[in-house]
């Protein structure tokens, strides 16, 4: 347990991550602000001290992960003409899908933190849309190149790519079986249209 009064470095991420714990070992309905700094060894009070409640913090730790995989996602276009098409969204498909969909689902079950996600989302914090656009401009790069078929819609390819992903990440369970051979199939047939 750390001091009180003592700075605890890098305290947002070691709350984020072990919420993350709670939410994986205990479920989303022990998700309390009591548990998640027992599990990150902080004083009682800390969250609050810095979340105001328990939903911004849960919706701040929903921002910050889909942060992490925009930027990600944002690098895409850079990899134009490297690796293969197929394995470069299979790759960002996989991030995506490694959130915890736990600790997504509290987003939506707790009103007001989805509420602080939807209008963070809105004023223009990276969400799916971000990613969404960055496959769009990185399969037009690749088409640039030659990689992707001139008649493949890289808008509609991009908005069923991360509409999928959606669906898997918002309908997944923690434990359940991860969902990499249908992603890979996926994106398989959807690179090969046109």
């Amino acid at each position: 347990m750390s001091p009180r009064g003592v700075a605890i470095p890098d305290l947002r991420e070691r709350l984020f991550e072990a919420a993350e714990r709670v939410v994986a070992r205990d479920g989303a309905a022990a998700l309390t602000s009591r548990a998640v700094t027992a599990e990150a060894g902080c004083a009682k009070g800390v969250l609050h001290t810095h979340f105001e409640g328990l939903d911004e913090f849960v919706a701040e730790l929903v921002l910050d992960r889909f942060t992490r995989t925009a930027a990600l996602a944002a690098r895409l276009p850079e990899q134009a003409g490297s690796g293969s098409v197929a394995g470069n969204l299979v790759d960002l498909a996989t991030a995506l899908l490694s959130l915890d969909p736990g600790v997504v689902g509290l987003a939506v079950t707790r009103p007001a933190a989805a509420l602080r996600v939807r209008e963070a989302w809105a004023a223009g914090a990276p969400g799916f849309d971000a990613i969404q656009a960055s496959v769009e401009t990185y399969l037009s790069a690749e088409q640039r190149l030659g990689r992707v078929a001139d008649g493949l819609d890289a808008g509609s390819v991009a908005l069923a790519l991360v509409g999928t992903l959606h669906h898997l990440l918002m309908t997944g369970r923690p434990g359940a079986p991860h969902q990499q051979d249908r992603v890979e199939r996926l994106v398989h047939a959807l690179t090969n249209l046109a």
